[in-house]
Formats: structure tokens, sequence, C-alpha cells
């Protein structure tokens, strides 16, 4: 017989672990249209232009730029690859970042190294990018986590860990958001769920597979 009581589930790691989640959750909730979580969608949308780079890559393909806009929209051009591989990577891809820097901040250790290959993916951006609205902010979020870093190494300022959740949280919130934005309430028909219910020989629109994804 299956036991569904949720005795000793969780210790106190665990509690302050998903405490800390449901508080960034609230924070990004109640920020949400104000001018002081604009960074950080910004940096949500790039990392959902980063992953149809990645797949294009993946799919040998070639990324001949990224933009992301100020209006918290971006594109990515792409030459070859696997299109119908490449279209549900952005949405799909954010939710996989978040999922892995949401599971890298449980521990200093992976989180420094979340950080750092952050860092590094943002670096290399900046030599793609093909507007001063992605190079700025690929410039100003190095600059914020090097910041961080050398309060971690220099001083008792621990909150690495802390930015690395919320970037996670973010880009798990954003991901969901982002589908019912382009496909729920206003329909853009240019999303990336429209174009693969175009390449796509099943009989799904481009709403059907934003709920699937």
């Amino acid at each position: 017989m299956l036991n569904w009581e949720l005795k000793n589930c969780c210790n106190h790691d665990q509690v302050v672990f998903l405490t800390t989640i449901s508080i960034c959750t609230v924070v990004i909730l109640a920020l949400w249209r104000t001018i002081f979580l604009r960074p950080f969608k910004l940096i949500t949308v790039f990392l959902h232009e980063a992953s149809h780079a990645v797949a294009c890559k993946l799919t040998c393909g070639h990324v001949e730029g990224i933009q992301v806009h100020a209006d918290e929209g971006g594109t990515t051009q792409t030459r070859g690859g696997v299109y119908w591989l490449i279209l549900p990577a952005g949405y799909l891809g954010s939710s996989f970042w978040g999922m892995v820097l949401i599971l890298a901040s449980t521990n200093l250790l992976t989180a420094r190294i979340a950080a750092g290959c952050f860092a590094v993916a943002l670096l290399v951006v900046l030599f793609v990018a093909k507007n001063w609205t992605l190079r700025g902010l690929c410039i100003g979020f190095i600059i914020f986590l090097g910041v961080i870093w050398v309060l971690l190494e220099t001083t008792k300022v621990r909150i690495l860990r802390y930015i690395i959740l919320f970037i996670g949280v973010m880009n798990s919130l954003f991901s969901v958001y982002d589908i019912y934005d382009d496909l729920i309430s206003r329909r853009v028909h240019s999303s990336d769920a429209e174009k693969f219910a175009e390449v796509c020989p099943c009989p799904c629109n481009g709403v059907g597979w934003g709920v699937i994804w």
C-alpha cells in the first residue's frame, strides 16, 4: 500500500530552499511590471534566444546573429540546422536553464560553476550580438556577476546562490508567461509555436503546441 503521508519529508535546508523559492516567486510577481525587474526579464529573453542558437549549432546550423530588444522581444538569425528542433528550443530551453540554475543554487560550488558558465555564455554572445541592447545587457550582467563574485571572495556577503536562484525562478516563470502572452492573451502569429505549427504535419495549431510545450 502506498503511503502518501508527508511526515519527515523535508529537513531544515529543504524547507529553507522551498521557502526561498516561494519568496522569489512572490517578489517577481509583485514587481512584474516595474522597471526593477526589466534587466532580469531581458536576461531571460537572452536565454530564450541563446537556446535557439544552441539548438541550431547542435543540428549543424550556423548562427548569424542574436538580438534582444528593450520591449522584451528578441530574434535569432540562423541558417541551416533542423528547423523543427530550433523553434521549440526557445520556450523549452528557457525552462531548462531555469531548472538548471535553481538546482545549481542549492550548493555554493555549483552556484559558482553556474555563474562562471553564465558569464562565459554572455561573453560569447557579446561577439555575435546584433544590437546595443543585447551588448549592453551582456556587459552589464558580466560586471554584475563579477561584483557578486568579488564580494563572495573578499567579504562575508554570500548572495551568489540567491542571485542564481532568483534568475532561475525568473526563467521558469517567464517561459510560461511568454507562451501565454504570445499565444493566448495576444496571439502573436510570428511566435515560435505558430511557426512550428506551420512546418509540423500534425493537426495542431500554435496554441496547441504552446500548451504542449
